[in-house]
């Protein structure tokens, strides 16, 4: 059984190894494949663990993986507190 990279899409780490061997080379493109980091944490749980295996299973730096643009999640604000 493999273990779950992404809680909240429930991507497990077979299914980011099949992308990468697919030829996901970036965090964007694991994410396109597979739907890791597009959960409700926007990829805050798991866009590290995907960049460490990015990295191992290219053979390359950790810090010469390229990162996925990721926004913080979205919640709704009431106008009040917009209102200076």
């Amino acid at each position: 059984m493999s273990k779950i990279i992404c809680r909240c899409e429930e991507i497990t780490e077979e299914e980011i190894l099949k992308a990468i061997e697919d030829g996901a080379t970036t965090v964007d493109e694991v994410k396109k494949f597979t739907r890791a980091g597009m959960g409700l944490c926007q990829g805050r749980t798991c866009r590290k663990t995907v960049e460490k295996i990015l990295a191992k299973e290219l053979s390359i730096k950790i810090e010469d993986v390229k990162t996925s643009s990721f926004r913080a999640p979205v919640r709704p604000v009431k106008m009040k507190v917009l209102i200076v």
